[in-house]
Parts: C-alpha cells; sequence; structure tokens
C-alpha cells in the first residue's frame, strides 16, 4: 500500500520544481514510510511513498520497464500478478523484480487502455509513456484505492493518493463547490467525482484517464460496470457451495504477503467469514485484532471471542472508552474533505491497534453491498411493495400530508408507523431510498443553507446523485436497484474511504476479499430472492456460513461500529458542540442560517429533539473549514 503523486504538463514540456514535488510526496508520508521515490524528465514528474508488502528488496518505484520509456507509480495490490507473469513472458516481456508492480508495465505495452480489464486486485496507478507522450491513469473497479487530480489554467495536471496532496501545490483554486456541499449534508460524504473543491476531482472506480500532450482534457473512460442479471438459476445449496468456493480463492489470494498479516474481527457476520476461511487456509493460526468498548450497548467483543476461540487465533483487544471523541480534529486532518460517518473513531482505533502486529489486515467490507445486508434494504422492499399498490399520483399527495401531519401514527400498521415512511412513500423509488439514507433531509437542508448558498445551488438536489446511478442500473429489482446505487456511492464514497484514510494513518495495508470483482460479478447474477428473504439480509451468505459460525453469530441483528453521539452532545461535548455551530467559523462562512443552527444545538441538548447526526455532520463541516486552510503534515499525522 503506497501513496502517488505527479504532476503533467499538458501544453509543453515545463520543469517541475523537485522541492513542489517532493512537498506533495511528503504531505502523504503516511500511506509509505519505508521508502520514497521520483522520476522527472521535462513536462513529466512522478512521485511515490512506499509501504513494503511484495518483494521487499526490488519493489521500489517509480519502476520502468526495460529501456525506461514506461514508467509506473502504483499504490494497491494485483492479486492475480503470479498469473500474468507467465503470460506476459512467454509474449517476451522480461521482468526484473518480482513485485506486482512491474506486471502494471508489461501489461500497458502488451494491451495498452485495456490493461486494466486484465488485473485483478485495488490499485490506482500513473502510468507515463515518453514513446507515446501519455499520462495513464487507473482506479479499481470498486473504488478501494483513491485517485485525486486537477487541472490548473496555466496546463498543469496534478494528481494525488489524498486531497491534500493536490491542496500542496500553491496555485490549486481553493474555491469550495456549492454543489458538494448539498450532497455532503444530504449523505455524509461527497460522492465521486466531486470532491469539496471546484478545481479537484476523484477519478471514478472503474474508470481511466489517458491524457495527450498538446490535446485538451479528455473525459474519464468507464472499463468496467456490474450488472445485475438476477438470472441464474442457482438453487440455495448449489448457491452456498459456489459461494463458499469463490471466497476461499478471493481470501487465498489476499493472504500473499512478505509482512505479518491479519485481520478485524468485530464478532460480525462479514468479518467473522473472512477469518473462519483464512484458518482453513492458514498452516499458522490467523492473527485477529478487535475492539471492544466500555459500554455494553456498543460492544460486540463477546462475539468476537467466540470466533477467536473456536479458530485459534492470536486475539489482540484493545478497549476504548465510550467516550473517545479526542480524534474529531484528527479526523479532519485525515479525510481533507468533510466527512461524517462517526464509526471513523473505531474504525481508526482498530487500525491503529492492528498496526501494532501486522502490517496487512483482511476484512469484511463490501458484503452488505454485495449481498443484500443492509436493514435500510428491507425496509426498501417493503416501501415498494406499498408503492406498487397506488400509483404516484395518488400516494404523492396522500402520503406526503400524512407524513407532514403525523410525526409518529400508532394507529397504522407496523411499515407505516414512521414519520420518514410516510414521507418515502410520497416518492418514486429512488427519491424514497435517497429520502431514507439522507443525514439531513430535504426539508431540513432548505432549513439549515443561507439563502446566497441556496441561490448558488440553483434548485440542484443532491438526489440527482442517485438518480444518476439508477439510470444505467439496467434493472428495477427493488433490492438490485439500490444495491447497485450504495455501490457506485456509499461504498466508495462513505465506506472505502473510512478504511483508506483510517488505515493509511497508521501505515496499514487492508485488503477486502468481499469486494472481489469476479465474486461480485457472480453475486449479481443471482435472485433476489436468495439475498433478501422477508425480514431476513443476506440470506445466502448466512445460510452458507452455518457449518463454521454458530446461530448467534450469524443471525443476531446487526450492531455496527456505532459511537454515542447523542450522550456526547448532552454531556461532554455540550460546549464544544454549543461554540462550533454558533461560532465564528460557521456564522463567517455565509453557508448556513444561523437561527436554525441555534434551534439543533438547543433542541438537542433540552432532550426534546434527538439531532445527534445533523450535529455531527456540522461539527465535521466545522472542522473541515477551520483546518482548509493548511495541511497536515507527516509529523502531525504521527503525532495524533
Amino acid at each position: 500500500m503506497c501513496g502517488i503523486a505527479g504532476l503533467f504538463d499538458l501544453r509543453g514540456r515545463r520543469d517541475f520544481p523537485r522541492d513542489l514535488v517532493e512537498r506533495m510526496n511528503t504531505v502523504q508520508f503516511h500511506r509509505g514510510p519505508d521508502e520514497g521515490g521520483f522520476h522527472f524528465e521535462p513536462g513529466v514528474a512522478l512521485a511515490h511513498r512506499r509501504l513494503s508488502i511484495i518483494d521487499l528488496s526490488t519493489g521500489q518505484q517509480p519502476l520502468a520497464n526495460e529501456d525506461g520509456s514506461v514508467i509506473v507509480v502504483f499504490n494497491g495490490e494485483i492479486y492475480n500478478f503470479q498469473e500474468l507473469v507467465p503470460e506476459l513472458q512467454a509474449l517476451g516481456h522480461v521482468f526484473r523484480t518480482h513485485s506486482d508492480t512491474e506486471v502494471i508495465v508489461h501489461a500497458w505495452e502488451q494491451w495498452g487502455e485495456d490493461c486494466v480489464r486484465r488485473f485483478r486486485g485495488m490499485f490506482a496507478f500513473a502510468l507515463w509513456d515518453r514513446n507515446r507522450d501519455t499520462l495513464f491513469l487507473a482506479r479499481d473497479r470498486l473504488g478501494v484505492k483513491p485517485l485525486f487530480y486537477a487541472l490548473l489554467a496555466d496546463g498543469q495536471f496534478l494528481f494525488g493518493s489524498e486531497l491534500k496532496v493536490l491542496m500542496a501545490h500553491p496555485s490549486l483554486p481553493r474555491e469550495i463547490e456549492p454543489q458538494a456541499i448539498e450532497e455532503y449534508f444530504a449523505l455524509g460524504y461527497v460522492p465521486e467525482p466531486r470532491s469539496i473543491y471546484k478545481a479537484a476531482l476523484k477519478l471514478p472506480p472503474g474508470h481511466t484517464l489517458t491524457l495527450r500532450r498538446g490535446q485538451p482534457m479528455p473525459a474519464t473512460r468507464e472499463y468496467w460496470d456490474v450488472r445485475f442479471t438476477l438470472s441464474n438459476p442457482m438453487s440455495m445449496e448449489d448457491a452456498c457451495d459456489e459461494l463458499l468456493a469463490r471466497l476461499r480463492e478471493s481470501v487465498r489470494l489476499r493472504m500473499i504477503a512478505e509482512v505479518p498479516l491479519g485481520a478485524f474481527l468485530s464478532g460480525g457476520v462479514d468479518s467473522s467469514a473472512v477469518v473462519a476461511t483464512m484458518a482453513g487456509i492458514s498452516a499458522t493460526p490467523v492473527n485477529t485484532c478487535s475492539i471492544s468498548f466500555d459500554d455494553p450497548a456498543y460492544d460486540e467483543g463477546a462475539y468476537a471471542r467466540e470466533v477467536a476461540q473456536r479458530y485459534g487465533t492470536n486475539h489482540f483487544v484493545e478497549t476504548v472508552a465510550s467516550d473517545d471523541f479526542d480524534l474529531i480534529d484528527t479526523l479532519a486532518r485525515l479525510y481533507d474533505e468533510p466527512y461524517a460517518d462517526s464509526s471513523a473513531m473505531p474504525t481508526y482505533r482498530v487500525c491503529q491497534l492492528a498496526r501494532k502486529r501486522v502490517t496487512v489486515a483482511l476484512s469484511g467490507d463490501g458484503g452488505d453491498e454485495a449481498m443484500g445486508g443492509y436493514r435500510r434494504y428491507r425496509l426498501h422492499a417493503m416501501e415498494e411493495r406499498a408503492r406498487n399498490m397506488l400509483p404516484l399520483s395518488l400516494r404523492r399527495p396522500l402520503f406526503g400530508t400524512l407524513g407532514k401531519l403525523y410525526p409518529k401514527a400508532d394507529w397504522a400498521p407496523r411499515v407505516f408507523r414512521a414519520k420518514t415512511t410516510f414521507e418515502g412513500l410520497s416518492r418514486d423509488a429512488v427519491e424514497g431510498y435517497f429520502h431514507s439514507v439522507s443525514i439531513l433531509r430535504d426539508p431540513m437542508r432548505a432549513r439549515l443553507f443561507s439563502s446566497s448558498l441556496k441561490k448558488e445551488l440553483a434548485g440542484y438536489n443532491a438526489v440527482e446523485v442517485f438518480r444518476h446511478h439508477a439510470a444505467r442500473a439496467g434493472t428495477d429489482d427493488a433490492l438490485a436497484l439500490v444495491q447497485y446505487i450504495d455501490m457506485k456511492t456509499y461504498l466508495v464514497g462513505d465506506i472505502n474511504t473510512k478504511v483508506d484514510r483510517a488505515s493509511m494513518a497508521h501505515s496499514l495495508e487492508v485488503r477486502e476479499p468481499l469486494m472481489d470483482h469476479p465474486l461480485v460479478e457472480w453475486l449479481a447474477t443471482l435472485p433476489s430472492s436468495l439475498k433478501l428473504q422477508g425480514q431476513q439480509g443476506k440470506l445466502l451468505f448466512k445460510r452458507a456460513l452455518e457449518p463454521q459460525l454458530s446461530q448467534e453469530i450469524l443471525y443476531r441483528p446487526k450492531m455496527g461500529f456505532a459511537v454515542p453521539l447523542s450522550r456526547w452532545f448532552r454531556g461532554p461535548l455540550r460546549e464544544r458542540v454549543r461554540n462550533s455551530l454558533l461560532g465564528d467559523t460557521l456564522a463567517g462562512s455565509g453557508l448556513f442560517d444561523r437561527s436554525y443552527l441555534e434551534h439543533l444545538v438547543s433542541a438537542h441538548q433540552a432532550g426534546t429533539r434527538d439531532y445527534s447526526a445533523p450535529i455531527w455532520t456540522l461539527l465535521m463541516f466545522e472542522a473541515f473549514l477551520a483546518q482548509s486552510q493548511g495541511i497536515a503534515t507527516a509529523p502531525e499525522l504521527a503525532a495524533a
């Protein structure tokens, strides 16, 4: 796992200052503390920070082909590199190292832009081909690894693994993108391809970008998408057998390393499945790491211990205080742009623990999206059945009115009791799902935003992000549609972002077997009835794992990495909340209505409403604004 950075002159062959490139590389020192490397030539500068995982002695980057005409900087892992090497050797390519990085160079020489279709892994890389005068950038299919870029007015193209790399360039404009603010306060993150700044973009997952000197900036090119065909007629028994075989292969590929390796173990279904599979492959006990909480309401430690004992792992546990809220400012430095998933705090802590024991950790991320595990999927399926009973022209006025009149409706059937459900039923499927996952729903954002911000937005609504992806989903199946939307938004912008920044802050590589793209593609061919039946999500996965994990592990309610925000904001963080939300930083931004900020704080702290999620979202935005004029350095990150 590494960090990449670089500059490319689209118009000419200017020499880039070495101190500038070194500065851009240094701000991501935490991503690769083992080594740093550079390549300079007229019009091109490449930089790399290395965390050594494979081929420790000869895998340094930037890495070139035999004659030095093709040079790459790479972040991630190509898990099938051992299969590609002999194929490329048979085609005449000569390898000088045993690293997966060199496969990228020769695959480019052989297959050009289509080389990415041959790679199985998590990756973001930039490749310079001098003979073609071309810079080629690529990002993995599911967006596990990040890649930011920007084009300056003078033709300088810059890229990096984190936004702070681009921010280290003094000429990058710092103007905030209003539509990114709208999206952040709806979703809790800024979804691809946007960033919080107008000038900077994220390369979307499954896309490449090919730049040629002297030519205008091109559009990105999609090379992969998941297709939910739902047409595979497998029985539950056969699907269970194939799922376990595919999971075993995915885990085996991700256990290739020349450094200490282990796994996160929360006690949930996904991480427990990964650990059970690792134990069946490994000749030695698996290293597992867990965070426990001193508040039983948030602690899954007993379930993690059960799995660890069953499989004889070397289990390492640290207890985190329920009032572990000292990371707020640290998170703002790590994420560079507003990011409002409070589970980033325990994720940071478990990465911190894991790095004391291992350099590579396997996780269970991606299982809920691929196999239909989220509770909101079940609720959405129920709402869709209700929506199908009446046309939208009748539902919108009927349930829209009920949603306004009844904050709660105990007289109604259970599915109709919540205000949110009424509001959701008054919308179409995409609007309804967006409404259900929004942190601040449309009416709240309308009250929160200042008149000047609303004028800049000119009616733009973040639901357009979901509509864009829904139009490309190729399915109207209730579960498959929202799985697809989540894979393009929540999985990338929230889950993968959270894990990448938290792990890289500790120079830890995290690998995700449940995001293996052949596994995801295969699961997308299975009928939704194998994944979701009634109130039971992730059905196929749980049935397949019944011989390996207890009923309690498999079928207990999902907990997740929650933190007690509501209590914090009425107790130990009471003054921090008041000072942050009502202080000069937010007020001076001109983005928010102060009277509504005062309402959020007063109503929450009085106990009349639970506004913990909106308050956290505002706290993280305030922390971003307060730090946006500075760049977190490697020593600062280490100190955190």
